[in-house]
């Protein structure tokens, strides 16, 4: 539950020590970008009710984009301060000192205007036409340049907030700073967001459909607040951003950054339709495990290796918990992948892909109870890094080193002179290879169970891996693929085959077993003759016909399947600290997206 306090009013700041959680509990209003340029206004009052009804606020939008066009495109992208929010954190905390320290300008008002918001509306001019260029457009926005100047999408957003992004043709999604909370928490925000307006329009046809959220207080067009409004700002107001040479040089090289970072990656989606979890579990498999044993098998048979996979399970039972990391890799999903590229019978894969799936619920479970190594690993390492000296840097996911190094290492020189110091020798378990390797995920993937959701994805975590994200539904599977051009698109051609295959193969041995099942009836009814004779007759699964689940041998993998057993397994969804994702409402064109760290 903690974590939603972060959600609303909040803002990761850098500072020369490294970035803090910067808190607004009585934030009151919001701020809306739009073409690069800043607008505010409250929303609600002191006792956090809203001010404004929907139509106001939609008035307010709409006031708001037509100022904004009022300013030559081209003119404002020169002033996008919100660029210089993907610059690095070093970068940036410099940044802000010069806002801040200016007194002769309104720059450190604006800039605590902007942090204090409750959360950042962005206005996109864009029109995505797929759902990849939706994708790229919610993570990092797109890069267009014109006569030398930079007015795409990437100009309108302020990656240190939670971002709520809308498209010009309607889409709209959720861009937020990861770093003080997960995805578990942002995915209740969104399903009550989708609960909410299904109940609305519920509301539009039946006045006593019940309301998520029950409250007492008449809504603002029915409610007295002149009182209210004395001590509130309703009208947009815009922020006037006084750009001056260092600044502005600032931020053309932020950009020219940004874009490099733009150009480097890309994303696929894939909308599975053959079949979903019903079907999974219905053949007696996990469904997040049988869905990560595909990635494994897919990568395996486009590049014929095995490679770091990390998968995030929630400890959220515990105070403050937050991720452990789910190492997909083993020895039994190493044998399935091998024997289902090999020249085997499909009862032996189904059989090794079946070893694999328990040893990865198996697995799922031990991280979810606090039980896993990554985890306690790096709390030795930080440990270990701290040792070396008061104040000594911490790697971050990335590779970089933090704010803190670059001051322990200006601190040491200064009180040791010219004195040499030895450097102190690296424990032989983090000189291990091994731990390298594990450092260096290949596949990091995440699973969102939301059925609220159409898509879910996020950006690599490393230079020559993947981000896979991916939903399970009913009879669906949506997943959404990234990399710095890794050959995603056939990545995913390879995946989608795969799916089919792997039904088939279900589909054979469970018609075997069908098979072998009768003619076991077959012989016990011979043998207690007469006393078969006035129970009734057995009844073949064979003549079942055309019922669901029963077709031919010839089929190509993609009908139903019937099967006895039927098991469940609890599946995570939650996220780590080091990545991020995006969502896709199903019948409202609402995505969801999480900004990366590899665009830092």
């Amino acid at each position: 539950m903690f974590q939603y306090s972060r959600l609303f009013g909040t803002a990761r700041v850098p500072t020369p020590k490294g970035c803090v959680i910067g808190q607004d509990s009585a934030s009151r209003h919001l701020v809306v970008l739009c073409r690069g340029q800043f607008y505010w206004f409250d929303v609600l009052d002191e006792d956090n009710n809203h001010l404004m009804s929907e139509k106001d606020i939609s008035m307010n939008l709409r006031v708001i984009s037509d100022d904004a066009e009022q300013t030559p495109t081209q003119e404002a992208a020169k002033g996008a301060v919100g660029v210089l929010s993907t610059e690095s954190r070093k970068v940036w905390s410099k940044l802000r000192d010069i806002l801040t320290q200016d007194g002769n300008s309104n720059n450190a008002e604006c800039l605590n205007i902007v942090d204090t918001a409750l959360f950042v509306l962005c206005l996109d001019s864009t029109e995505p036409s797929n759902v990849a260029e939706l994708c790229g457009n919610m993570l990092c926005g797109t890069s267009k340049i014109v006569r030398g100047v930079q007015i795409g999408t990437c100009t309108n957003r302020w990656y240190d907030k939670l971002q709520i992004i809308v498209c010009k043709n309607g889409s709209a999604g959720i861009n937020f700073e990861h770093t003080g909370v997960d995805g578990h928490t942002v995915l209740r925000f969104a399903s009550d967001v989708y609960t909410d307006t299904i109940l609305r329009f519920a509301r539009t046809i039946n006045g006593q459909a019940p309301s998520l959220w029950a409250s007492s207080s008449p809504p603002p067009c029915k409610r007295d607040t002149t009182d209210r409004l004395d001590d509130a700002s309703t009208t947009p107001h815009k922020l006037e951003w006084d750009m001056g040479p260092e600044l502005s040089t600032a931020l053309r090289f932020a950009e020219s950054h940004l874009a490099d970072l733009l150009r480097q990656h890309e994303f696929e989606t894939l909308d599975f339709t053959g079949y979903g979890k019903n079907f999974i579990t219905s053949m007696g498999f996990s469904p997040d495990a049988f869905v990560q044993m595909a990635f494994q098998a897919a990568y395996y048979g486009l590049y014929g290796r095995i490679e770091t996979t990390y998968e995030p399970a929630m400890t959220k039972f515990f105070l403050h918990g937050r991720t452990e990391a789910i190492r997909t890799v083993s020895a039994e999903s190493t044998e399935f992948v091998k024997t289902f590229w090999g020249d085997n019978p499909a009862a032996e894969k189904v059989r090794a892909l079946k070893r694999a799936c328990e040893k990865h619920v198996d697995t799922t479970r031990t991280c979810s109870k606090g039980l896993g190594q990554d985890r306690h690993l790096y709390a030795l390492y930080c440990l270990w890094q701290r040792s070396l000296g008061e104040g000594a840097a911490v790697l971050v996911s990335d590779g970089e080193s933090s704010a803190e190094a670059d001051i322990a290492e200006g601190a040491q020189s200064s009180t040791r002179g010219s004195r040499n110091r030895q450097t102190p020798t690296t424990p032989a378990l983090f000189s291990d290879p091994g731990w390298d390797r594990i450092s260096n995920t290949i596949l990091s993937t995440s699973n969102c169970g939301n059925p609220a959701l159409r898509h879910f994805g996020f950006g690599p975590t490393s230079g020559d891996g993947f981000g896979i994200g991916y939903i399970l539904k009913d009879d669906t599977i949506s997943i959404c693929a990234s990399s710095k051009h890794r050959q995603t698109s056939r990545f995913m051609d390879t995946l989608d085959s795969y799916l089919v295959e792997i039904r088939k193969l279900l589909r054979a041995t469970n018609q075997s077993r069908a098979r072998g099942k009768a003619a076991v009836s077959d012989s016990a009814h011979k043998q207690t003759g007469t006393k078969s004779e006035r129970k009734g007759r057995v009844i073949r699964t064979e003549s079942l016909g055309d019922m669901d689940g029963i077709e031919s041998g010839d089929d190509d993998g993609m009908g139903g399947c019937m099967c006895s057993s039927s098991l469940s397994f609890l599946s995570f969804s939650s996220l780590s600290f080091s990545f991020s994702f995006f969502f896709f409402f199903p019948s409202y064109r609402l995505l969801f997206f999480f900004l990366t760290c590899s665009i830092r």
